[in-house]
């Protein structure tokens, strides 16, 4: 029996980048629940999985534009670094939240420090990257 649209489906995964940095697996935990076609994963890994019988095996290359998108230059500023209050030192890297004032929280990504300027990425970390996952379908329900 194939998967297809509305199916609750169980895969086990891992997700490489194109330099075969592995960003995420689920191996070793629960696979992955998830009903095909209710954009409860990136469109890329919903239409890999359709048309996949249990227990096959499937590599699938996601282009940036159906996993988190292109890199948005626009959602990248550069705040005074006194604007920022840490109760840590700030590193690169460095996952933090804001508060807009209507209490929407906005994940950021530190992405460059000086002296003076820190510089924050709202674009989500894997935005710009094509992506590559084994996957492996374990069940449908």
């Amino acid at each position: 029996m194939a998967a297809k649209k509305g199916d609750a489906v169980e895969v086990h995964y891992t997700g490489r980048l194109d330099d075969g940095t592995v960003f995420d697996s689920s191996e070793g935990n629960d696979p992955l629940a998830f009903t095909l076609g209710r954009g409860e994963v990136i469109e890329g890994f919903d239409q890999g999985v359709l048309g996949m019988e249990v227990g096959e095996n499937k590599q699938i290359v996601i282009p940036a534009e159906q996993a988190y998108g292109e890199h948005n230059e626009a959602l990248v500023q550069t705040v005074a670094r006194d604007q920022i209050k840490l109760s840590v030192e700030p590193e690169v890297g460095m996952q933090i939240e804001m508060r807009t004032p209507d209490g929407t929280v906005i994940p950021l990504t530190i992405s460059e420090l000086s002296e003076s300027a820190v510089t924050l990425d709202a674009n989500h970390p894997l935005a710009g990257e094509q992506l590559h996952f084994d996957v492996r379908l374990v069940d449908i329900k």
